[in-house]
This record gives C-alpha cells, sequence and structure tokens, in this order.
C-alpha cells in the first residue's frame, strides 16, 4: 500500500516502516528537513543523498512548512 503526500513525499509502511520518504528513494524526509536546519547547504545534501535532487529537498521543506502551519498550539 502506497499513499502519496505530494509528488515527492511518500508514505508506505512497506517502506522505512512508513516513515515519510522522498519518492523513489529511502531518505527521510526528516534527514533531509533536518539536514537544512543544521546549516547545510543545499550542494553538501545532495552530496551526502545521491539520490536526491535539489526540488526533493524543496518538497521536503515545503511538505515541513504544512505540517507547522496545521498545527494549533495551547498555552
Amino acid at each position: 500500500m502506497q499513499s502519496w503526500l505530494s509528488d515527492q513525499i511518500r508514505f508506505d509502511p512497506a517502506i522505512c516502516h512508513g516513515t515519510l520518504v522522498v519518492h523513489g528513494t529511502r531518505v527521510l524526509v526528516a534527514n533531509v528537513v533536518g539536514a537544512v536546519a543544521a546549516r547545510q547547504f543545499i550542494p553538501n545534501i545532495l552530496q551526502d543523498y545521491p539520490a536526491l535532487k535539489e526540488l526533493d529537498i524543496r518538497a521536503g521543506l515545503e511538505f515541513a512548512s504544512h505540517l507547522t502551519a496545521m498545527e494549533s498550539v495551547e498555552a
């Protein structure tokens, strides 16, 4: 069973235990977003994850942005 969340971001219980991955890879979206948060430059991320394209990195960030926009925080 495979579910799409965007063109580049996928959820499939058979891949990486259902963790969000970049489509066509086993690269976790969390790892990509974490690399950007750690101030790694996109060319370095692409070197670390040769299966990725710049579009995949941007899709991961866009997806994370949508997730945070949906969250509500109670004080």
